[in-house]
């Protein structure tokens, strides 16, 4: 049996595969499967793959695109290692990704769901080193830290098989920012550890889920509900939540609901400025507030 399966979700990206894949198999660490889970992609991915002739991969394809939950659920299920890796299609790995986080694992206690490391975000020619430095509480008990910001990359996590029995997998039913959900779920129960150094290059690519800006508004108003509770202790965290909310749906053109969410929030943390110019902003209508959002009044809603 492997030490690790590592799960690679693809739909549609031929071109950037073989990236992937190589800087997997590039690894110092060998002992690792690669499931590589085909999202009924309708290029030459199967050929992508079957190129590489290398036994240790396992190629599943799906007829229908049901997007990346449900893709590394099916790998989830498949896997049979102890630990699971996730990679993106058009992400990039350092050879000593695994090496690293696997030995950490190895001397790390049960309560150790989580081994995640540092990253190059690359958009644009330009590089951001994530986690930034926004982020205060990096490993052990994140859950509350994980409340405000989602800085625990999916290609940069490997995370204990066990984990997923306990708090299940990823949900199928978000549109994005599913990862946020899961380690947001996994850190109530378990410690993370952090390695500080960015093991990994994770490509901003056009035209991905990531670029649209109404899919956050479901996934952040599931994690509001869902945290509701914890938040409540926080009345830092419950606004930065309430405000990421109204802003989305103003964004998304629902004025009267978000900017009761804008109000909220405000309340909360009445000395926030920018909640301050995103309710007053909002009693103008949908096209001064996107404006203003243009102008960089206001956030987006992914920061």
């Amino acid at each position: 049996m492997p030490k690790v399966s590592v799960i690679l979700p693809t739909y549609n990206r031929a071109h950037l595969l073989g990236r992937a894949i190589r800087s997997v198999l590039n690894q110092t660490y060998q002992d690792f499967e690669l499931i590589v889970v085909d999202d009924g992609s309708t290029d030459n991915t199967n050929e992508v793959v079957e190129s590489f002739n290398e036994p240790r991969i396992r190629y599943i394809r799906q007829e229908l695109n049901r997007g990346p939950p449900v893709a590394r659920n099916i790998g989830i299920n498949a896997a049979k290692g102890k630990y699971i890796a996730f990679q993106d299609s058009d992400d990039e790995w350092l050879p000593e990704k695994l090496k690293i986080q696997i030995s950490i694992f190895e001397r790390s206690p049960e309560r150790i769901g989580v081994v995640y490391t540092g990253f190059y975000l690359i958009k644009c020619g330009r590089k951001e080193y994530i986690p930034d430095k926004k982020v205060k509480i990096f490993e052990d008990d994140i859950y509350r830290e994980l409340l405000k910001k989602n800085f625990v990359g999916t290609p940069a996590a490997i995370v204990r098989k066990s984990c997923f029995e306990r708090v299940g997998m990823f949900n199928e039913n978000l549109p994005c920012l599913e990862d946020w959900e899961l380690f947001i779920r996994i850190s109530k129960y378990y410690n993370f550890r952090f390695i500080d150094e960015p093991l990994l290059n994770a490509f901003f690519s056009p035209g991905s889920i990531s670029t649209n800006r109404e899919a956050p508004l479901k996934a952040h108003m599931l994690i509001l509900f869902e945290n509701i509770c914890e938040l409540e202790k926080n009345r830092y965290s419950l606004a930065n939540m309430l405000y990421l909310v109204g802003n989305q749906l103003c964004q998304a053109g629902n004025m009267c609901e978000g900017r009761g969410y804008l109000i909220r929030a405000l309340r909360t943390n009445p000395l926030n400025i920018k909640y301050m110019l995103a309710a007053f902003s909002s009693l103008l209508g949908r096209g001064a507030y996107a404006n203003i959002c243009r102008l960089k009044c206001i956030i987006c809603p992914n920061d």
